[in-house]
């Protein structure tokens, strides 16, 4: 047999208003907690300095370094499955 959940028994006009006090007062606090996060989430970053600036141009560097590595690597090694990227003259030179 399921079990249903007791609802709670309102006998009065002042226990609806509490209840409906208390339930405004928990959705304020809900809304103050997601905006907190909200804004912790999309903050505006603080300005950058120099040093900061240069090291991010390093790091992207070396990001797109790494990925021309790897997929140097990869066409190399998988460039002959692959029908868009293959070298047409490794095709004729298997045959």
């Amino acid at each position: 047999m399921p079990t249903e959940k007791s609802l709670p028994i309102y006998n009065t006009l002042e226990n609806i208003r509490m209840r409906k006090d208390q339930l405004r007062a928990e959705i304020e606090h809900d809304n103050e907690q997601i905006e907190n996060l909200w804004n912790e989430l999309f903050h505006k970053p603080e300005k950058s300095t120099r040093g900061d600036h240069v090291a991010s141009i390093i790091s992207t560097s070396i990001t797109a370094i790494d990925t021309f590595l790897l997929v140097r690597k990869l066409m190399k090694n998988y460039g002959g499955l692959i029908p868009f990227f293959g070298n047409k003259d490794k095709k004729k030179k298997s045959r």
